[in-house]
């Protein structure tokens, strides 16, 4: 690894973790939401290509952590979506 895709990697994890913590402010903005979803699918992605893909990672604990966390997180979001759904449904009914 180099000098600029280490930076790169940062930068992109810094941006992942800026628009987690939006989204956990404000978890009702379903656009925002389903953006941060995007990340934690995007990550788990990122790090089963690497691990079974290119062969550049091997599982290990450092790399099985962020697996765990986006497909957790992943689970938890799909489960939240539908709440998030449900109270949607119940704002439109109550403006009508």
């Amino acid at each position: 690894v180099n000098g600029l895709q280490a930076r790169t990697f940062g930068v992109w994890t810094l941006l992942s973790s800026v628009i987690r913590c939006l989204c956990a402010i404000d978890i009702r903005n379903r656009t925002l939401y389903y953006i941060t979803l995007f990340t934690f699918f995007l990550a788990l992605v990122h790090f089963l290509s690497e691990v079974f893909i290119y062969h550049t990672a091997a599982l290990t604990i450092g790399v099985m952590a962020p697996l765990m966390v986006a497909s957790f997180s992943i689970l938890g979001m799909l489960i939240g979506l539908q709440y998030l759904e449900v109270e949607a449904l119940s704002q439109y009914k109550k403006k009508n």
